[in-house]
Formats: structure tokens, sequence, C-alpha cells
């Protein structure tokens, strides 16, 4: 049996959100074809994630400098460790996301900071450089755009959801990385929006039996 962690980043109902839906038909053939396996949705705006606020920044330098940690930075540290966990803990990685001007919710930049941490997502080497810990593990990317920024095009340099996220599960080691895009969701209406998402599904669907 295989741990499929699907990370929702959107705020609206999952029948409402274009990237929502997209991921939950996916998740749906998904399931079809994998009916042992389990799937859990972590929806972003509904979790209680802990801020990354000083208790929990000191600790981490403690942490990577060997030095104990004080009870405030233990305690910030026992949630920090709590969901990175919780991600380490799935077999396959699902992210459905939204662009927010121009990049990613701000919830889900919260939960890649609280993930990404040396000795736990990535370790560090002065000879070597950087390592990233999460192996093995393969990822998809269901992502909603209200307009196109396809390469090559003037709008691809405005496009700095897809690269931020391509480069920070890169670093952190995932390298099995699949991407559907949903675009545009506002620019050209709805029948173009729904013709986005049926060509998504079909996408999709054809990646869920050996994803």
């Amino acid at each position: 049996m295989n741990r499929v962690l699907h990370i929702q980043a959107s705020p609206r109902p999952a029948d409402e959100s274009w990237s929502a839906r997209a991921a939950h038909a996916f998740l749906d053939a998904y399931a079809r074809h994998h009916p042992d396996d389990r799937i859990t949705t972590l929806e972003l705006f509904r979790a209680t994630l802990p801020a990354f606020d000083q208790d929990a920044a000191g600790g981490k330098y403690k942490l990577m400098h060997g030095q104990p940690l004080a009870a405030a930075e233990e305690q910030a540290w026992d949630l920090v460790r709590e969901q990175i966990a919780r991600f380490l803990a799935a077999d396959k990685l699902v992210f459905s996301v939204p662009m927010w001007n121009f990049s990613i919710p701000y919830r889900l930049k919260q939960y890649l900071d609280i993930l990404v941490q040396p000795g736990f997502t990535v370790h560090f080497d002065p000879q070597e450089g950087y390592r990233g810990l999460v192996t093995g593990r393969p990822a998809l990317l269901v992502l909603a755009r209200g307009s196109t920024y396809a390469p090559e095009t003037p709008t691809a340099a405005f496009d700095f959801q897809l690269p931020y996220l391509k480069a920070l599960l890169g670093f952190i080691g995932i390298t099995q990385l699949h991407t559907v895009v949903v675009e545009p969701t506002l620019a050209g209406g709805r029948a173009a929006a729904e013709a986005a998402l049926a060509k998504a599904r079909t996408e999709l669907a054809a990646l869920a039996a050996d994803f």
C-alpha cells in the first residue's frame, strides 16, 4: 500500500477551485487504478500550520550548530517536526496550486518554509554542497492560472509559480516531477476554462495508472 498526500493550496471549496477540481479528478482516477492505496488531503487554508517565528528560527540555528534548544524553541520545533514527519510519510505527493499574483498562495509558501529544513529534507556538506533528502517519491503539480503563460510568450516572464515549485522540490530531492496546467481560467471566460479543465483531466487520467 502506498500513501498519497494531496496538498491543496486553494482556500476555495474543492468544487469551485480549478486546481482542486483537476486534482480530485486525478485522485479519483488514481483510486480506481490503485484501490489499496491510501489518499489523504491536507487543505492548507484549514490546517493549523505553525508560524516559523522567532522561537522556530532560533531553534533552527541552534540545531544546525548542535546546541541545546530553549523550552520555547523545543516546543516550536515539535510542531515543525510534526509537519515534516507527515510530509515524509507520504510515498507519493500531489500539489494542487492556483497562481496568486504570478506566484503561489502564501499558505503554501508557509508550508514549504516549514518543510525545507537542514537535516530533515536537505543535507549540507561544506565540500559537496546541498543534497536533497526527499528521494524516491513521485510528485505531481496540478496548477491553475487565470491567464496563459506559455514558454516564449511575453507573459512567460511573469510565471513565478511553476519555476519556483520545480526549483524548490528539486532542491529537496524530488526529481520525478509531473506537471499538468489548467489555463486560462479567467482570461478566456467560462467556456475556455472548462475546456482547459477537460484537457487537463484527459492528461491526468492517462497519468493516474502509472503514477
